[in-house]
């Protein structure tokens, strides 16, 4: 939540502590992590001069709201310049290139095997009982090596009849 925004007031409210120990925990989180304070800084910035943000592969989300002069409107659009880059290059573009390397590469891995849906960043697949651990592990290896963004992708593979029912997979 802080780094989308939240003041002490949310965080005193959603963690439930004084308003000054939320305060304090705020400071100290960007005195530690001082380099996103700067990511966020930045982006913020090139919104307002731009109008826009963009994934890491260069896809745009136009912001029109980021210079209006309603205080909430623009804080609104302020939170979505943040978390767009972010989200939209894990969840659209990293998943998406990661379904085009599952498609092409998994009838080679199990011929009973089938993508069903992506759902943020999960990918659903329908996969037969003996054949989890081996699809799990291919369909991982797929997704943590898709690109090279400069940090790791980490990919946790679960199973079950639905997903109240999942549980990790064992690698084998």
């Amino acid at each position: 939540g802080i780094i989308y925004g939240q003041g002490p007031q949310g965080l005193s409210k959603a963690a439930g502590v004084p308003y000054e120990e939320a305060k304090q925990f705020i400071a100290e989180y960007f005195h530690v992590y001082s380099g996103i304070r700067e990511y966020l800084d930045q982006t913020k910035a090139l919104a307002h001069k731009l109008g826009y943000v963009e994934t890491l592969f260069g896809r745009r989300r136009p912001i029109p709201e980021i210079n209006s002069p309603l205080p909430q409107l623009r804080a609104a659009a302020e939170r979505m310049a943040i978390n767009m880059p972010v989200q939209g290059t894990a969840t659209g573009d990293l998943v998406k290139l990661a379904l085009i390397d599952i498609a092409k590469k998994l009838p080679e891995i199990s011929l009973q095997s089938r993508v069903l849906l992506q759902v943020h960043d999960e990918v659903v697949l329908e996969v037969p009982e003996k054949e989890v651990t081996k699809v799990a592990e291919a369909v991982q290896e797929i997704m943590e090596n898709v690109e090279k963004i400069g940090v790791p992708i980490v990919v946790d593979a679960k199973y079950g009849k639905n997903w109240e029912e999942m549980t990790p997979v064992a690698e084998g």
